[in-house]
């Protein structure tokens, strides 16, 4: 199941970035963040998608999204200017970021590519 982050839990979870200037993930396990609007046809398309991925890689990887709209400031901070925008962010390595809606095949190669999960 997905879970929607506020900027608290996104602190909490993901990156605390009131405390730290360089970044530090908080995560037990990899984690996609997918950046999306209410109003945004492609972030529609994506949303089930993520659902059931979530489902076959609940104990691999965690998935949150991010209302851009609710969550001015965090969509501000990683420079989101269209979405949907996919955030991947593997253990120990930086995050890197995919933008527009990409089909289930492409989400898996990139969370075997850039998280290291299959």
């Amino acid at each position: 199941m997905t879970e929607n982050l506020t900027k608290q839990t996104f602190i909490d979870k993901v990156f605390n970035f009131e405390a730290n200037k360089e970044w530090q993930f908080e995560g037990s396990k990899p984690a996609i963040i997918d950046f999306y609007a209410d109003w945004c046809g492609p972030c529609k398309m994506v949303a089930p998608i993520l659902e059931e991925l979530s489902e076959e890689y609940a104990e691999k990887v965690d998935i949150y999204k991010v209302d851009t709209d609710a969550e001015q400031e965090l969509a501000g901070m990683f420079g989101i200017q269209s979405i949907p925008s996919m955030l991947f962010i593997p253990m120990g390595d930086k995050p890197q970021m995919a933008v527009g809606a990409l089909p289930k095949d492409s989400i898996k190669q990139a969370m075997k590519d850039v998280l290291n999960v299959e």
